[in-house]
């Protein structure tokens, strides 16, 4: 029983290791490979010259280290005076309108009382609400004071710090918000 096994495992292996060496199906790749080789031989471009090397001096000599604790350098208190005497009245009650940014409001519109030769500004302060704006009121959180109204735009003059104790007035223009 074990030799006929062995004789049907040998005859079967090496009718495997027969179809398998067989040249069938090399055909067409033997044949590409063929008319490659077949090709004339071309030029082969030779390599561009190298650029010459340009060496670069680091000069570090007027440079801390790196590995050195960084020196603490102490600038001077320069006192300046104020130059000007512009400064916001701080002793006024604050009006409803210095509490909004002057970004987020917008002019949406004027009304002209009968009778009345004064414009008033219709403005919005960014949260839904509408006010009514005259000339020499407050607003912005900038201490902006109303100095001029027209159909097309409030003029405001802010009052602003300039960093070092004193303040100067900066002209504004809040311009009328088309509606779609």
């Amino acid at each position: 029983m074990m030799r006929q096994l062995l004789v049907i495992v040998t005859v079967s292996l090496s009718s495997v290791l027969a179809g398998c060496s067989a040249s069938g199906g090399f055909e067409d790749l033997q044949a590409f490979v063929n008319e490659v080789k077949a090709r004339p031989k071309k030029r082969i471009e030779p390599l561009p010259e190298p650029k010459a090397y340009q060496a670069f001096s680091y000069s570090t000599a007027n440079r801390r280290s790196p590995f050195s604790p960084p020196v603490e350098v102490k600038l001077a208190q320069i006192e300046t005076k104020p130059k000007s005497n512009i400064k916001p009245d701080l002793d006024r009650p604050p009006e409803l309108l210095e509490s909004f940014p002057i970004g987020s409001m917008s002019m949406v519109g004027t009304i002209n009382k009968d009778g009345e030769s004064v414009l008033y500004a219709l403005v919005n302060d960014g949260q839904g609400g509408i006010h009514r704006v005259r000339k020499g009121q407050y607003m912005g959180k900038n201490y902006g004071k109303v100095v001029s109204i027209s159909e097309t735009g409030i003029e405001i003059v802010e009052i602003v710090s300039d960093g070092q104790g004193g303040w100067f007035e900066r002209p504004r223009t809040l311009g009328l918000k088309e509606l779609n």
